[in-house]
């Protein structure tokens, strides 16, 4: 029975990173499983936890093709484009409204006057 070694919050020692800071590093963890966690107790719920990984066995991030930039600036361009009115909106479309800010909230129509 394997049980991953716990350590308080800021108190890991050398050799270990959380994925964000392996990054930082221009590492990846490369396949290999968590080798340590974090813990940070809160007081009126679980402690919050970070897993961490070893530096030594961390590989270094994969360089970005040409085909995967091109592929990542059409992801990008079809979160710019409303699914209603189909045109380019200049900004990242809000998933809580699901269409630009246009066709979510029209321009009122002229109320005719009551006399």
């Amino acid at each position: 029975m394997g049980a991953l070694p716990v350590f308080r919050w800021r108190l890991a020692p050398d050799g270990y990173a959380t994925r964000r800071q392996l990054r930082a590093r221009g590492l990846r963890p490369g396949g290999q499983c968590v080798a340590a966690q974090l813990e940070r107790p809160r007081r009126r719920r679980g402690p919050l936890v970070a897993y961490l990984y070893r530096v030594d066995l961390a590989k270094p991030v994969r360089p970005m093709t040409p085909s995967r930039w091109a592929g990542l600036g059409k992801a990008n361009a079809a979160r710019r484009i409303c699914p209603q009115c189909r045109t380019d909106a200049g900004y990242v479309i809000p998933t809580s409204l699901g269409t630009c800010l246009t066709c979510a909230y029209p321009a009122p129509s002229n109320y005719p006057r009551s006399t």
